[in-house]
């Protein structure tokens, strides 16, 4: 068996995503254009066992904002939901009108189906259109795909087996530093090429990695993520300057080394010097490293330790190999986590070529032969690809792969691993803020459209997993013993955003399990 998908799959798939871009767009009715309000853009981001996080976007009928987006249109935002599709009696909604919804329903039942409905002045939000022909976004089913509104459905997890010890936020790819997000490398922004163009922050707001990354930081600590893992790409180009405000940033987590940890990307490559090595390995330690999390051994690579221009195949150097080879055959039993930046494969792709998408394939084979000697591996996070993608490799078919889209840009957020006796769950989080939300609607506009068709995941399922492992070797860390954890305080919801579920307001999430 192969690791990556035949030709035709990804033939099929690329073709899928050209459709969606071609079709004409589908419209809300005659009513909803009479409001002033078309909500659409709708999508199932977070399923656990015990809630569901929905998001869209209300805009004015008729208007473009210069990308082809509708211009925002503040209005109400509600989801009705029920266990049969003509009963849709559970009502959860924002008590404040926006134009970038994001609503919260708590209190589910696990392995229950529910159907729902999202509306704004009572019109119903229209899927993203990667559902009707490359995945689903609105649902864990395609229930309700062919009507114009839904209801669509959905069916919760059941909970990892055992007792939760701890989270983990997974994120990459923040570059601080860049000024226009989906801009094609060397290619000039040539005027009526939206394709090319990419897209840059509003006049006066703050520069969106930036504004992006605090906003990880907050919504991973409102999630209850313990740890952060960062898997490279922190910074554009590698700037000295860029690399200290990224650590100021994410320092707002916790400590270095203790509490989030750090991995290097293309494009925090050398230069001139090393601002990466200067930021995050100022004692000249090596820009890999294993560390003990209460029992989880977790190994981050340096996934461009070689030189190159960044545009090519990742690569460990022959001294980073070694070492890692010799680790997993010390600790082959161990429960390992190990994250970098290059993916060891990219499966679906839409892209002609993946060579560059990806870490050589030689080393990735001998990764995989000796992931599948060590039984306790049991993840491998990569950032670059700027997609949320779960997968599986016939060669260590053990170990869930999974890539996560860019913090930086839409949709803009993490995954939070949910550490488990008895196993492990994935759950992909938009970060959540008002400032984060509106310019996760700016940035899917980028690539003529297209970019929600790539990088939000396929199916709820890609960004959205629970997994049965024996993990009981692993123990809860000191600062969670008791109930009296030490953490920022929540980040305040603006006036426009707080969500409420049908039994009252929305509490804090202690990371749910997600779906598969």
């Amino acid at each position: 068996m192969r690791c990556c998908p035949s030709a035709r799959q990804e033939l099929l798939h690329r073709a899928a995503i050209w459709a969606a871009a071609l079709a004409p767009p589908r419209r809300a009715g005659p009513r909803a254009r009479a409001a002033g309000v078309s909500p659409v853009g709708l999508e199932l981001v977070t399923l656990t066992e015990d809630r569901a996080i929905f998001t869209w976007y209300t805009g004015v009928p008729g208007t473009d904002d210069g990308s082809g987006r509708m211009l925002p249109a503040a209005a109400d935002g509600e989801i009705l939901l029920g266990t049969h599709p003509g009963r849709l009696t559970r009502r959860a909604g924002e008590e404040h009108r926006t134009a970038y919804h994001q609503v919260e329903v708590t209190g589910l039942e696990p392995g229950r189906t529910y159907y729902y409905q999202a509306l704004s002045y009572g019109r119903a939000a229209l899927p993203t259109p990667l559902c009707l022909v490359a995945g689903n976004a609105a649902g864990t089913s395609p229930y309700g795909l062919g009507t114009a509104g839904g209801p669509y459905a959905f069916t919760t997890p059941q909970p990892p087996p055992g007792s939760h010890l701890f989270s983990v936020a997974l994120c990459n790819d923040l570059h601080l530093g860049e000024t226009t997000a989906g801009r094609v490398a060397g290619v000039p922004m040539l005027p009526g090429i939206a394709l090319l163009q990419g897209v840059s922050q509003a006049p006066g707001l703050a520069p969106y990695p930036e504004l992006m990354g605090r906003a990880l930081v907050a919504e991973a600590l409102r999630r209850g993520a313990d740890y952060l893992l960062a898997a490279g790409d922190i910074s554009a180009e590698a700037g000295p300057v860029d690399l200290r405000k990224a650590k100021e940033i994410l320092d707002a987590f916790g400590p270095h080394g203790e509490r989030y940890f750090i991995t290097r990307g293309n494009h925090d490559r050398p230069r001139a010097r090393d601002g990466f090595r200067d930021a995050f390995s100022p004692g000249g330690d090596p820009t890999y490293f294993a560390r003990d999390l209460g029992g989880l051994r977790v190994v981050g690579l340096d996934t461009y330790d070689k030189p190159g221009n960044g545009g090519d195949s990742g690569g460990l150097s022959p001294e980073q190999m070694s070492w890692f080879l010799r680790g997993l055959k010390d600790h082959r039993d161990q429960p390992t986590v190990v994250f970098g930046h290059h993916p060891l494969s990219v499966p679906h792709s839409p892209f002609p070529s993946t060579r560059g998408q990806r870490l050589g394939r030689r080393q990735a084979r001998e990764i995989l032969a000796a992931y599948d000697a060590a039984p306790g591996v049991f993840l491998h996070h990569a950032g670059h690809t700027h997609r949320n993608k779960r997968s599986l490799s016939p060669r260590a078919p053990r170990v869930t792969l999974q890539e996560v889209s860019a913090v930086k840009e839409y949709p803009g957020g993490f995954c939070l691993l949910r550490v488990h006796t008895g196993g492990f769950a994935l759950n992909y989080y938009k970060a959540g803020d008002a400032a984060a939300r509106e310019w996760s609607e700016r940035s899917r506009s980028q690539a003529a459209g297209l970019w929600p068709q790539f990088a939000l995941g396929r199916s709820v399922g890609d960004r959205n997993s629970v997994t049965a492992r024996d993990l009981s070797g692993v123990r809860r860390p000191p600062h969670r013993a008791g109930t009296a954890e030490v953490r920022a305080p929540a980040p305040r919801r603006p006036a426009d955003a707080r969500p409420r579920s049908a039994d009252g307001p929305v509490q804090r999430a202690e990371g749910g399990t997600p779906w598969e």
